[in-house]
């Protein structure tokens, strides 16, 4: 792996130098855009919008519009704005991992100790696997703050970037069934469905099987073999008892268990 990032932990008057690692790859498949005419290689330029003339990567900056004027930023200007974080993780508290909803994160990154940081690297991490905490901290990476937070996975640390409460939308605009109108007993046997399906979470258990099943149609094709349309089994109809559905779904479970 290649680190994509260098920085270091600030934790109280204890600096860990770290490098960090993206902790997750894609597992779809790499498509290329192709011409249908003749499967050329579509290719994408950056055009100069008045001239019409490609221009090269190396003389692109970044701008910010100002009463229609653009203000060109440089990377001292993004540095600036916070030169001390765009090294540095900085714990600025811990809680409870609970406490933080899943819909706040983002992205996952693993962090390694650089030279002569292995004793404190494992003392933050073991301090956490301890007391079952995760740690919260901002940094700068991409001239972008972030939010993340610091726990252990395995014999690793890692930091899972967060989003700001300002990203999440609010709900207030979608049309959602009030919490207190479900039944007793339907929350009863639904509660018994919930029961029976629940099991011990493995991710081993769960394959990304699309990937797969695409793959081999890629390769079928290029022998010269047509894909099998395959059967949806498609629901015309919902029915509004619940009951009936609720006890059917338990009956099915039970029949596949035995």
């Amino acid at each position: 792996m290649r680190s994509i990032w260098t920085g270091s932990i600030s934790f109280g008057l204890i600096n860990i130098p770290i490098k960090l690692y993206s902790a997750v790859e894609e597992s779809s498949l790499d498509m290329d855009m192709l011409d249908k005419k003749d499967h050329s290689n579509i290719k994408f330029k950056r055009v100069n919008e008045n001239t019409g003339k490609e221009v090269s990567f190396a003389n692109i900056v970044k701008g910010y519009k100002v009463d229609d004027t653009y203000v060109v930023l440089e990377d001292a200007d993004f540095e600036a704005a916070d030169a001390v974080k765009t090294k540095t993780i900085d714990i600025l508290n811990f809680a409870q991992e609970k406490e933080i909803d899943s819909i706040y994160y983002e992205q996952p990154y693993y962090l390694e100790p650089d030279k002569g940081a292995a004793n404190a690297y494992a003392l933050l991490r073991d301090a956490l696997q301890a007391s079952k905490k995760v740690a919260v901290t901002s940094f700068v990476m991409r001239n972008k703050e972030g939010l993340a937070i610091l726990k252990p996975y395995k014999n690793v640390i890692v930091l899972n970037r967060i989003r700001w409460e300002q990203e999440i939308r609010e709900t207030s605009e979608l049309k959602l069934p009030p919490v207190s109108k479900t039944k007793a007993k339907e929350m009863d046997m639904a509660n018994k469905l919930v029961e029976q399906l629940t099991e011990k979470f493995d991710i081993s258990q769960y394959k990304d099987e699309y990937t797969d099943n695409l793959l081999k149609i890629i390769r079928d094709k290029a022998k010269g073999k047509k894909a099998a349309k395959p059967k949806l089994k498609v629901v015309h109809n919902q029915t509004d008892d619940l009951m009936s559905m609720l006890k059917a779904s338990l009956e099915t479970k039970k029949k596949k268990t035995s």
